[in-house]
């Protein structure tokens, strides 16, 4: 294009060549090239960060970078063309402007997604998203927005650092990164709930906000996703009865596979819309995600079409009948090995291990108090070989409890002596 070849004829870096034939109309070719020299070659570190002073030091400096920027000004000016400059917004003429404000103008040209707005701990938020902090002693001053022309990261800095800047105005910050103005609706989560604003940005720099009264649900729904999906399901009411529940159906998902759904957080959040549906969308901050019951969404996953479901009771029952009569809850927290824990007297004459869906149950046979007192997955085995040690240690503890000799043919109870003794009495 016509301006491609005039950016290419002014031999520097294009970014250069932009702030310089885009500056020029406004406060004339020299003074464009002044500032635009100042960049194709960085100057020294005793001219500081500063730009506008950095100007000054070489206009009047006798060093050999002086030399070398006088020079490339002369050529730029002539690249620059010498017409004469239009006055810049507002009326004011061009040579009315101070050297802050046109070499804020250039650096903003050049590098628009460098632009930075201080925040209120003192550092700067570029455009582009980077965040930096002027050095101690800096020439710019605290002031309100920066262009930032050149930065680094020292070793174990949390920021950046502004090596060279300036100061520039929030107007000639606008026109120069107008290609990065967004205006619009934004629902997001963040902070641990939705939020839902109306915003004017430059980029990554929020120019002005203000909240939004009635966001757009898909966007509020898309939001309340994100947040499950970066806190997890836990987000959800989850009772002892639901992730009961979801640990009996990853039970029987890893042992029996299909039909049965995989619970787990990425496979649930894969497809929302399956379980949560329709308290999710009428969902609008984090406290209504707090109230869906996850146990009843879960439900809607069963494999009711095949009509297994109606199995789930008999393949992962929540509890399972000993032989004293009790029913013992059974806990799946491990899908690899239920647990089901009992008092050792309410198992007595019983060889064969409950099994669930064909898996044998990891029996925690406790003492009289409710303390594990063995554990064992072959009962036979432990009637047999282990019971003998267990005996040996616990009856003199437990004297009102029994403990015969053979077990395996002994009467189960989940009462004492006496108590057992009378109940069969009566």
């Amino acid at each position: 294009t016509e301006r491609g070849l005039g950016l290419s004829r002014v031999g520097v870096h294009p970014r250069l060549a932009r702030a310089l034939l885009d500056a020029a109309p406004q406060v004339g070719a020299r003074r464009a090239a002044e500032a635009v020299a100042l960049l194709s070659e960085e100057p020294p570190r005793e001219y500081g960060d500063d730009l506008a002073a950095a100007l000054r030091g070489a206009r009047r400096g006798g060093d050999g970078y002086a030399a070398r920027w006088r020079a490339e000004v002369s050529r730029l000016t002539a690249a620059a063309g010498s017409g004469a400059p239009r006055p810049p917004s507002g009326g004011t003429a061009a040579q009315a402007l101070g050297d802050d404000a046109v070499v804020g103008l250039v650096a903003a040209l050049a590098f628009p997604e460098r632009v930075a707005r201080r925040a209120a701990d003192g550092t700067y938020l570029m455009a582009g998203g980077t965040r930096a902090e002027a050095g101690p002693g800096s020439g710019l001053g605290g002031a309100p927005w920066v262009a930032v022309a050149v930065a680094d990261r020292p070793v174990g800095a949390g920021h950046a650092r502004v090596r060279l800047g300036a100061v520039v105005d929030e107007d000639a910050a606008r026109a120069a990164a107008s290609s990065l103005y967004a205006e619009g609706d934004e629902v997001a989560w963040a902070e641990g709930d939705v939020v839902a604003r109306h915003v004017e940005r430059l980029g990554a720099v929020e120019l002005t906000v203000r909240p939004l009264r009635n966001p757009d649900p898909g966007l509020v729904r898309e939001a309340l996703l994100d947040g499950l999906r970066r806190e997890g399901v836990a987000l959800l009411r989850w009772s002892k009865d639901a992730a009961a529940l979801r640990d009996r159906l990853r039970f029987l998902r890893l042992h029996l596979g299909e039909p049965w759904p995989d619970v787990g957080d990425a496979a649930l959040l894969a497809e929302p819309d399956a379980w949560l549906e329709p308290e999710l969308g009428r969902a609008r901050r984090r406290a209504d995600l707090a109230r869906i019951e996850a146990g009843q969404a879960l439900t809607r996953l069963l494999p009711w079409a095949g009509g297994e479901a109606v199995r789930l009771d008999e393949l992962a029952p929540e509890r399972v009948e000993v032989p004293s009569g009790s029913r013992i809850r059974v806990d799946y927290t491990d899908p690899e090995r239920p647990v089901l824990a009992v008092k050792l007297q309410e198992m007595f004459g019983l060889d064969d291990t409950p099994r669930v869906a064909g898996v044998p149950l990891l029996v925690h046979l406790l003492s009289p108090a409710g303390r594990p007192a063995a554990v064992t997955a072959d009962l036979a085995s432990f009637w047999r070989d282990g019971y003998r040690s267990v005996r040996a240690e616990l009856r003199g503890r437990y004297p009102k409890h029994p403990w015969p000799e053979d077990p395996a043919r002994a009467t189960p109870t989940r009462y004492t002596k006496a108590r057992q003794e009378r109940a069969e009495r009566a």
